[in-house]
């Protein structure tokens, strides 16, 4: 039975991201989310405290954190702000594959460098003709000697526009779908490279979201990961690692919207009492806090079997999906508590339903996850 205990040095982890989260995320949350305001020295700041890079081990610059610890961070930024938290943890979605299939040379010139300084990376898998099936994606690679010709367009980029350093799967041959697919890193420096204009959406507005599109960009067989073919294996490996602190970030959100309902609750008085008398908002933050707590407790689970050695695709996809649905429900009891007002953006809780939402999305739609769920399970039946 796992024993979710924390240390002295996971409570200072979680105290250092709840105290950055508070005194510097929180503040500048509504109006980053209004104008769609991308805080760059918020980032900067979440670098100089050792927020970013959080799985990339420390002889490489990283913070070197096992995923229950990088879940303990970002439940807590997230509780701040979502959009926020999306672009400080980008990072970890971009460099995971050259963790997981980069050589010790690619790690040692690729990634030292790259965590010596603020910069921001991003991963490129996703393209307009199609989100969940990525194995019929359509960026060319096409080999010229000791060099990749790269051909194509990448979409809902998390940090497009801010990288210095993309993470990018192509093709070498479309007829072999997920079998010819090859990752590559790709610096934003590279002739051809170009990101699009920030999107503009509904949620997360202070994360930045673009296409990207690579028009002949040559590159380096030596900046390749892995064999030719070998790309969408790293893909699918990559978000086992990284789909689990999604559960986190929307445990952060949910728990905020539930703070903030009972808060409220507290205040608000109908026919002469607080509306925290009344049973029907009782039950409701009472179900809340059991989505919350249910929440964090897979998700938990999840970052504990990841952490020792396995590869955690089933109990990932469980607590990202389970999370993530739980932080929309919660966001909008919460709404319901505050009546009219929980509608208005004067009050945070709208928001917090904006920004739930992209997590029943990104990083593999709950869909996609409940299917993940099915395969995994059934092969215990088979």
């Amino acid at each position: 039975m796992p024993d979710f205990s924390l240390t002295p040095e996971q409570e200072s982890l979680r105290d250092l991201a709840r105290k950055f989260a508070r005194a510097e995320m929180a503040p500048q949350a509504a109006e980053c989310d209004r104008i769609g305001r991308f805080p760059e020295e918020i980032y900067r700041k979440a670098y100089e405290l050792g927020l970013m890079n959080l799985n990339v081990p420390t002889e490489y610059g990283g913070s070197g954190l096992g995923v229950v610890d990088q879940c303990l961070i970002v439940e807590e930024l997230a509780h701040a702000c979502g959009g926020m938290t999306t672009s400080v943890i980008a990072n970890c979605l971009a460099l995971e594959p050259i963790l997981l299939g980069g050589t010790p040379a690619q790690k040692e010139r690729i990634l030292s460098p790259f965590c010596a300084k603020y910069q921001l990376a991003s991963f490129c898998l996703t393209e307009p003709s199609g989100g969940s099936d990525a194995g019929g994606l359509k960026t060319r690679a096409r080999k010229d000697g000791d060099q990749y010709v790269l051909d194509g367009e990448k979409c809902f980029i998390t940090n497009a526009p801010h990288a210095s350093l993309y993470t990018v799967f192509a093709t070498v041959d479309p007829e072999l779908r997920h079998k010819g697919i090859t990752a590559f890193v790709v610096p934003r420096s590279a002739a051809g490279v170009t990101p699009g204009k920030d999107e503009e959406k509904m949620g997360h507005r202070a994360s930045s979201t673009s296409t990207v599109r690579f028009e002949g960009v040559r590159v380096p067989a030596t900046d390749r990961l892995g064999a030719e073919g070998e790309g969408f294996s790293l893909a699918m490996r990559t978000l086992d690692q990284t789909r689990t602190p999604i559960g986190a970030l929307a445990t952060g959100i949910a728990q905020a919207a539930l703070d903030h309902a009972a808060a409220y609750a507290l205040k608000r008085q109908t026919f002469g009492k607080p509306i925290a008398e009344h049973q029907a908002i009782q039950i409701k933050l009472a179900n809340m806090a059991q989505a919350v707590h249910a929440a964090r407790l897979l998700t938990w689970h999840a970052a504990w079997t990841i952490d020792h050695g396995a590869k955690g695709t089933l109990e990932s996809s469980i607590a990202k999906c389970f999370a993530s649905d739980a932080a929309l429900e919660v966001a909008d009891e919460a709404i319901q508590t505050f009546g009219g007002y929980g509608y208005m953006k004067a009050y945070p809780v709208e928001k917090l339903l904006r920004d739930a939402k992209l997590t029943q999305i990104y990083e593999g739609a709950n869909e996609i996850q409940r299917t993940v769920i099915a395969r995994e399970l059934l092969q215990k039946y088979a």
